[in-house]
């Protein structure tokens, strides 16, 4: 994935974890928030028309506030389908419901979310008090691509770990003898013939595994390997694996089962492993910011001089924290002086005065939009990378709490 592609899909999951922050915080007074999760290859005429069903059978709801929400929730999901052709690419979820404000009053929201990060498995209807986000939840949290490997000396599978996803790819029977010859046979010529059919499997297994993983090596964060020992063992260090692919191993876990579930049972095994790697990117660039903060003269922080810095085209990387949830306000006053304010995303907009000629702007002639949004579209017109780091580390928290949730590291030192 190239560097603009990168920055555009963080951009968008910020904008997706956004909405479902605010579905989150929605309840309704009855069982009467829809949600409903379309895949790519979902007719959209059977969505309309399991809509229409779902209507039809609403009116069998005895409350006739919560009826009244139901249907008025899927009239207006269907009228937002109107405007499709086709399911956008990995799908589309639609949200919709009256929203309890408190006093006996409510409101009406729907929000169509398209092409979410991982594509939509399965098409889901779901009416309750709170919408449901978790699938998307998932897609958002799920970072990291890693190749799985279980085998032992009968079988063999080996698949994908995609996020949090596991998909089992493709798997191998051995023809290995059992232990137990035959009559007539002497012990060494079958140990002999055991010992190579056993390298013949283990050479079958890294051909599967080299087939599935070689092409997309650049793109994985390490390969997984489990199995009972000795056999994961044997296959390490036989150097049977691409020399690329066994440069990435991460590690190598017992594991009792060596079919499809042994590919879920290796990620368990792994999951220390998986923590510390989700994070691995962002500790690594944040110590380089401390480095540069400390020894060095490439870094700022603060959203005023990070800004500043990405106006001359100084910054090499925006480091924005994932849980900045800020706004800018931009004042222009009656003498063409442009001024920047960052505040909380639920503070008002207040009046402003000029730091250089005291002129006052009236907050109703400000302009406002979210903090990332405004970061990273400077960024994009300076050729900037973004980064957004996690606050589930020490330094990553620290971002957030001691300097404001922005920070850049620099092409070079600008003295800001």
């Amino acid at each position: 994935m190239s560097e603009q592609e990168q920055d555009q899909s963080d951009k968008q999951k910020y904008e997706f974890r956004k909405v479902i922050e605010e579905l989150k915080d929605y309840r309704g007074s009855g069982t009467q928030l829809v949600s409903i999760y379309v895949p790519e290859d979902k007719l959209l005429s059977d969505v309309v028309a399991h809509v229409t069903q779902e209507h039809s059978e609403a009116s069998n709801i005895k409350s006739k506030d919560t009826r009244t929400a139901v249907q008025d929730a899927l009239t207006s999901i269907k009228d937002r389908l109107r405007y499709y052709d086709t399911s956008p690419e990995n799908g589309m979820v639609l949200f919709s419901g009256a929203i309890d404000q408190g006093g006996g009053r409510t409101d009406m929201v729907t929000k169509v979310l398209e092409s979410p990060p991982d594509p939509i498995q399965s098409f889901r209807y779901h009416c309750d008090a709170e919408f449901l986000t978790e699938p998307l939840e998932d897609m958002l949290a799920d970072k990291g691509l890693f190749g799985l490997i279980v085998l032992d000396r009968r079988e063999a599978n080996v698949g994908w770990l995609k996020g949090k996803r596991v998909e089992p790819v493709k798997s191998a029977s051995s023809l290995v003898p059992g232990k137990q010859r035959k009559g007539g046979q002497s012990a060494q010529r079958f140990a002999r013939l055991r010992l190579e059919a056993i390298d013949n499997f283990y050479q079958e297994v890294a051909g599967m595994a080299n087939d599935l993983f070689v092409d997309d090596r650049h793109e994985m964060d390490g390969v997984l390997v489990g199995g009972p020992s000795p056999t994961k063992d044997e296959f390490l260090d036989g150097d049977y694996l691409h020399h690329e692919l066994q440069d990435m191993v991460l590690g190598k876990f017992d594991v009792a089962y060596t079919d499809e579930s042994g590919l879920y049972d290796l990620v368990d095994a792994a999951d220390e492993v998986l923590a510390q790697h989700e994070i691995l990117q962002d500790k690594q660039t944040m110590e380089e910011f401390f480095k540069q903060l400390h020894d060095g003269n490439k870094a700022t922080y603060g959203f005023d001089q990070t800004r500043q810095n990405l106006n001359m085209g100084a910054v090499d990387q925006l480091l924005i924290s994932e849980d900045l949830r800020k706004d800018v306000v931009s004042y222009t006053c009656e003498n063409g002086h442009d001024e920047y304010e960052l505040i909380n995303s639920t503070a008002d907009t207040d009046d402003h005065d000029c730091t250089r000629c005291s002129a006052t702007v009236d907050a109703a002639d400000a302009e406002r939009e979210d903090a990332i949004d405004h970061l990273m579209e400077l960024a994009d017109q300076r050729g900037s990378e973004t980064v957004f780091v996690s606050t589930d580390f020490e330094k990553g928290e620290q971002l957030l709490t001691a300097f404001g949730g922005v920070a850049g590291l620099l092409r070079y030192s600008t003295g800001v």
